[in-house]
């Protein structure tokens, strides 16, 4: 069984309602809405159907609006980031590869 504070060090764990999130953020529900259809981040569901966020998506989510903010269309702000994150992770990979 996983204790509560394993959960909250956890970057994947969802913690952070939309209301939370977008607070954190300090930015509108609508734009995390926006970047769930842009797929950028997909919130898990509470058992009611609620949004939930976690600290990467929150992450992911703050890069997108300081890009946004610098005049980047949405679209290609979520784009960009999904390509970096991809990037990043196959670095890790190829690293991890080359070390094992």
């Amino acid at each position: 069984m996983t204790q509560s504070g394993d959960m909250l060090d956890d970057e994947d764990y969802p913690a952070y309602t939309m209301g939370r999130a977008a607070e954190i953020l300090g930015c509108s529900q609508d734009f995390l809405r926006r970047l769930g259809d842009a797929k950028l981040i997909d919130p898990q569901r509470s058992g009611g159907g609620h949004r939930r966020y976690s600290r990467y998506q929150l992450r992911l989510a703050a890069r997108a609006r300081e890009m946004c903010d610098q005049g980047t269309d949405m679209a290609a702000a979520c784009r960009i980031i999904i390509l970096e994150d991809q990037l990043a992770e196959a670095l890790r990979r190829n690293e991890s590869h080359q070390q094992g």
